[in-house]
């Protein structure tokens, strides 16, 4: 059910700049890492979310902080934990492979979600379910060997074009993994706290895991070109920030499902716009393959009502 509020603003309005915030991110990940390690870039984007929005939870939301538990505490903390080894995974696989094929295999979130629903959430896969996941696990299936195999004749490498776009297709599909995680405990928790809480909570223990990630392994948060750092702090503010901020806004005046499907348009933003800038030419198999994805994560996400 959605509110019957009248938005201030048009809510498909705020989804398509939604859309274009996130769509820049592998973007802007990609200019970052030219000098960037991927960690780092994972580290700066999560802290300096939290840092943007740390200043309203604390001086608007303190007597929502007040009532807080242990119990919320840590659920909120394995949430932030699920979503840097997210970040830390899926910003890494921008290292090896494609911009197509990593932003349509780590939006196989929903499909995960679906199949780790009977035994976490205690929800029933349906027929209709079940046809999403297998037509978008196959699409994952076509994307990755479309990146390791040539037709005709079958053959297949590990490497190719200097990358292991293998490598990057599994960290990408674990970045999906990992971000189901978020969403489930997300839907235990999210609704008893406000969004800035929330989120306060989450991005910060997800940028602490990153910085300690960092440190560990002897990377340097200093030290970079000023274009560096701009690079990621774009990333904070416009997917991170506008991004999601945008979706979360619009599911006030709009059913979820239509939210969660139309998010479906970040691939091919992030395609449309790796093409025009990266130069990134996608192949025809791999276009079928990422609509396959696509439409098995919309009949997923539309029959569950994500």
């Amino acid at each position: 059910m959605h509110n019957p509020e009248k938005p201030p603003v048009p809510p498909h309005l705020v989804l398509l700049i939604g859309i274009l915030a996130v769509s820049m991110a592998s973007i802007f990940i990609r200019f970052a890492q030219r000098e960037a390690p991927s960690l780092l870039i994972a580290a700066y984007r999560l802290t300096l979310a939290t840092l943007f929005i740390l200043p309203v939870a604390l001086t608007r939301y303190r007597h929502e902080l007040a009532r807080l538990t242990r119990r919320d505490v840590l659920w909120m903390t394995l949430s932030g934990v699920f979503l840097a080894v997210h970040f830390v995974a899926w910003i890494t696989s921008l290292e090896y492979t494609t911009v197509a094929s990593s932003v349509v295999l780590v939006s196989l979130s929903p499909v995960f979600v679906a199949i780790a629903a009977p035994v976490f959430l205690r929800e029933s896969i349906t027929p209709r379910v079940l046809l999403g996941i297998v037509i978008a696990l196959a699409g994952s299936v076509i994307v990755g060997l479309s990146d390791a195999c040539s037709w005709p004749p079958l053959r297949c490498t590990l490497e190719g074009g200097g990358r292991l776009p293998v490598v990057g297709n599994l960290l990408a599909l674990i970045g999906a993994i990992m971000v189901a995680g978020y969403f489930m405990i997300g839907r235990r928790v999210r609704g008893r706290f406000s969004l800035p809480v929330y989120i306060t909570f989450v991005y910060g223990s997800a940028a602490l895991v990153c910085l300690l990630i960092v440190a560990g392994s002897g990377i340097s948060l200093l030290g970079y070109h000023p274009q560096t750092y701009l690079w990621m702090t774009l990333v904070a503010i416009f997917p991170q920030l506008i991004g999601h901020s945008s979706f979360n806004w619009a599911l006030r005046y709009l059913p979820t499902a239509v939210v969660t499907v139309t998010t479906l348009g970040e691939p091919i933003g992030s395609t449309i716009l790796a093409y025009a800038i990266l130069k990134e030419v996608p192949t025809w198999i791999k276009l079928l393959g990422g609509g396959l994805i696509l439409t098995g994560i919309a009949i997923v996400s539309q029959e569950r009502g994500e």
